[in-house]
């Protein structure tokens, strides 16, 4: 698992795009486990913390309640229109919440006020991250993982 200054350092070229693709958008596709092992989606918003991407949830929210049970997400921008002008991102690996006391006042310092209530706070590690975009006539796929190179896919 990476952080997302390690993909940023792995990945340089293919990191602002997804950065952007993330930050271009306020609302977000989430993918959780259920406990029977059936898929989840759930809305939700994520923000570029220090080294971390990070991911905020109301107390007791099932999405909380499945990552804390498993760990594993997907996580997909929201295209924003239907000719993906700027592409399309998924990032996907594990959930860690954020359970040490310093980690928490460090989040709640980059928030813009602190949060109402009890809230959960995870930091996203990646295993993958996929950006795709429409180039010409073609779907260009460009894909990461933690110590590899940026693979690029074209397909018409």
């Amino acid at each position: 698992m990476a952080t997302w200054q390690d993909f940023e350092h792995e990945a340089p070229d293919l990191a602002p795009a997804v950065r952007a693709r993330f930050e271009a958008n306020k609302h977000h596709v989430l993918a959780t486990l259920r406990k029977d092992g059936s898929p989840r989606v759930s809305g939700t918003e994520v923000d570029f913390h220090g080294a971390d991407l990070v991911l905020g949830s109301m107390h007791g929210a099932v999405k909380a309640l499945d990552l804390r049970r498993d760990a594993r997400f997907a996580l997909h921008s929201n295209p924003s229109d239907e000719t993906l002008a700027d592409g399309d991102a998924k990032v996907s690996g594990r959930a860690v919440e954020l359970t040490d006391e310093a980690e928490l006042a460090a989040y709640e310092a980059e928030l813009p006020e602190p949060p109402p209530g009890p809230y959960h706070a995870f930091r996203l590690e990646l295993d993958q991250v996929v950006h795709t975009t429409v180039e010409g006539d073609a779907v260009v796929i460009r894909s990461w993982r933690p110590g590899e190179p940026v693979r690029r896919v074209e397909r018409r």
